[in-house]
Order: C-alpha cells, then sequence, then structure tokens
C-alpha cells in the first residue's frame, strides 16, 4: 500500500525521502525499491526519459509498490495524462509561477468535466480489469506537486497552496536563486522565499517540499517547515560512491 498511501503521507505532512531517478534504466528502479525511500521522481524534464522507458520504469514501479512520481517538461494536459496513465501516483509541475496554472495542472490532473480523460484500459487502471467506479475512486490517490522556481510563484504562493487539488509545493532552489539575480544559493533572497512558501503551506494543510544536496543541508532547511526532502539523484550517489572507493585505494600504501 506504500503507492496508495503515499498521498496521505504528503497530506499529513509527514517527513519524506526521495531523490530524483535520471537513468532511464528499469535495474535503477529495483535496486533503489529495496531502499528505505519513501518515493522517488523519475526526472522528465532533465534527463533522457522517452514516454517508451518511461513506461518500462513506472511499470516496475507499480510491480513493486514503489511509490513514483513523474516531474514532467511542462504542465501540458499531455504530459500529465501520459504520467498518469502510465502508472504514476502524480507529478511534478515545473514553472508553476501564477495561480492560473495551479488551477489548470490541478484540474488536467484529475477526473472531471475538463479534466483527467478517463481510460480504463492503461496500467493506472489496471488494463481494463477493474470497474469505472473503483478507477474513479483511485483518483483520491494522485498527487499534484506545483514546482516554485520564480519569484513570480512565490508572490502567488499563498493562493496556489490554497487550491483544491495541488497538495504540496516543491521549491526549486537554484532556479529561485538565478531567478532572483544571483549566481549561487548563497544568497539572502532564498532563504527568505523558502521561509514564505513554508509558511504558505503550513496554513494550507499542504506538503513542502525541495531539492537538497544531502541530509545535512535536509537537516538544516527543515527550519522552513519542509516535510520532504528530494535528495540529489542516483548520478550524484553513483560518483561519490566510485570517488570515495578510489580515494581509499589510492591512500593504501
Amino acid at each position: 500500500m506504500r503507492t496508495a498511501n503515499l498521498r496521505a503521507r504528503v497530506l499529513g505532512r509527514e517527513r519524506l525521502a526521495s531523490t530524483f531517478v535520471k537513468t532511464a534504466e528499469v535495474t535503477v528502479i529495483e535496486v533503489l525499491a529495496t531502499s528505505s525511500l519513501d518515493f522517488i521522481v523519475l526526472d522528465g524534464e532533465h534527463s533522457g526519459f522517452d514516454r517508451g522507458r518511461l513506461d518500462a520504469c513506472l511499470a516496475v514501479c507499480r510491480a513493486l509498490d514503489f511509490p513514483a512520481l513523474v516531474r514532467i517538461s511542462s504542465g501540458s494536459d499531455e504530459n500529465i495524462l501520459m504520467a498518469l496513465d502510465a502508472g504514476a501516483v502524480g507529478v511534478v509541475v515545473p514553472h508553476v509561477d501564477s495561480v492560473q496554472k495551479a488551477q489548470a495542472i490541478a484540474k488536467a490532473a484529475h477526473f472531471g468535466r475538463g479534466g483527467h480523460g478517463f481510460a480504463g484500459s492503461t496500467r493506472w487502471a489496471g488494463f481494463a480489469t477493474r470497474a469505472m467506479a473503483d478507477v474513479l475512486d483511485q483518483d483520491a490517490q494522485t498527487i499534484v506537486m506545483a514546482q516554485i522556481e520564480e519569484p513570480e510563484g512565490v508572490e502567488a504562493c499563498e493562493e496556489i497552496a490554497a487550491i483544491t487539488g495541488i497538495d504540496a509545493l516543491f521549491a526549486g532552489p537554484a532556479d529561485l536563486s538565478v531567478g532572483y539575480g544571483h549566481r549561487s544559493q548563497d544568497n539572502p533572497d532564498l532563504p527568505m522565499a523558502l521561509e514564505r512558501i513554508g509558511r504558505a503551506c503550513a496554513e494550507n494543510g499542504k506538503g513542502y517540499v525541495s531539492w537538497v544536496p544531502d541530509a545535512a543541508k535536509a537537516a538544516q532547511w527543515a527550519r522552513y517547515a519542509m516535510t520532504g526532502f528530494v535528495v540529489a539523484s542516483e548520478y550524484t550517489w553513483m560518483r561519490q560512491g566510485a570517488a570515495a572507493a578510489a580515494t581509499g585505494i589510492h591512500k593504501i600504501s
């Protein structure tokens, strides 16, 4: 029930651990599923997931009951539908910088007039093995995270967090820093933005997620009322593990 229960945990503001997955390979999913991660985010915005490889990875996630969201390349209806039909429990939508964008993605991700189209033959719907009523009830599991990556999104974060169908805000620290005109995340605008987004999420009972490089940074940023952390990616962990092993070997006398 890990996948089915994830939305309740997000809205319950539990402390959740995740990572970005950038390698479009099912074995990576299998390995990470043996970890203690609460969910993963398949990065369809900045890595090499075509539709076929995304479909295969989500099939493994569903088979293992390992919750997976997809960071889609844009918040179009087509991208949202593709990810959800393939079996993602939710979507992370980049560059949500207005209430209008947030309302549109919340609508597109759920059933209803003008919203998520019903198709009973998809993986998400059990390949035509389930009654329509059961499939419609499963809509309650769908998670929509809106990425706040521009100053305009910060200015609108209170209204975005209040929208029904938006389950969490996802702060993008690098994009926010660049948006405020800085060349590093060590700047005075980022903490203020993170704090404001956190307050909006807490006041509206929504999850608050951000990318962090490691658990140490997560511990620091917990003061902003963050409830979930997407820690680095498997790229980083592979490189760090390899570098540590190589350094250790090279030090042997």
